[in-house]
């Protein structure tokens, strides 16, 4: 039995056959890093409601990637470089990670996922980090991805995952200026954060390059094995090898 993951998702305009209109739109290498590691994935659109009644369904969560979040979420002044908000994604995906914590629901957080989860924490973002550290190391070209290395901090979940060093593909012009509550446990060489973790949490990353567009499947794989661990729970605890019997007796 495939855990379920629920990705979270934007809704931007797009061209497709004949149609020109808002659609609910995520990158396919998502869902098919999830599908290799065994999990299934389950599209989640922005949306601030019934976020206990959807996590109860799902067995972990993935934070995707995006646009820049509103610097009055963590109350800033936005920079003239910086992108223009989302309003109705700021507010699903704080929702849905706040009601995810709180299930103690495997999470994992990737580039605006991980700037997303130190916000919901209490942080704080650099909004332009290439003209904050004089570089612009973390991107390419427009649409480009560029790989840097990464040093784990010894001893950290991450690190665990990954291992002590890695190059990653990167692609982002901001940064965490403070991780609120959440565990530094990583940087680029350039001193800049590339991972956090939820203390207390049973797993809870975030890592601020894109696993899903390079090679190395151990962060999806750890995702989708503390997924699976907790729905062959829930399984035991509700007495049933079906989900519906488990997804029942959680509701």
């Amino acid at each position: 039995m495939r855990p379920l993951i629920g990705i979270t998702a934007t809704v931007e305009q797009a061209r497709y056959g004949v149609w020109d209109r808002p659609v609910t739109l995520l990158p396919q290498p998502y869902v098919d890093a999830v599908h290799r590691a065994g999990g299934r994935a389950v599209l989640l659109p922005p949306s601030p409601d019934g976020t206990d009644v959807l996590l109860s369904r799902l067995d972990g969560l993935l934070l995707s990637g995006g646009v820049d979040i509103d610097p009055s979420r963590y109350g800033a002044e936005r920079d003239p470089r910086t992108q223009p908000p989302q309003p109705e994604r700021d507010e699903g995906e704080l929702a849905v990670l706040h009601a995810a914590v709180e299930a103690d629901l495997p999470v994992l957080g990737i580039c605006r996922g991980m700037q997303l989860m130190c916000v919901a924490a209490g942080g704080s973002l650099i909004q332009d980090l290439p003209g904050a550290i004089g570089s612009g190391a973390h991107r390419g070209a427009v649409g480009v991805y560029v790989e840097h290395p990464v040093r784990t901090v010894a001893g950290s979940r991450l690190a665990a995952v990954v291992g002590e060093s890695l190059s990653v593909p990167s692609y982002h012009h901001q940064g965490v200026a403070d991780a609120g509550g959440l565990t530094v446990t990583a940087h680029a060489d350039d001193g800049t954060v590339e991972g956090v973790d939820l203390p207390g949490a049973t797993f809870a990353l975030g890592v601020l390059w894109h696993p899903e567009v390079g090679s190395d499947p151990r962060l999806f794989e750890a995702l989708v094995a503390a997924a699976s661990l907790r729905l062959r729970l829930s399984i035991r605890e509700a007495g049933s090898g079906s989900r519906a019997d488990v997804a029942s007796s959680k509701t």
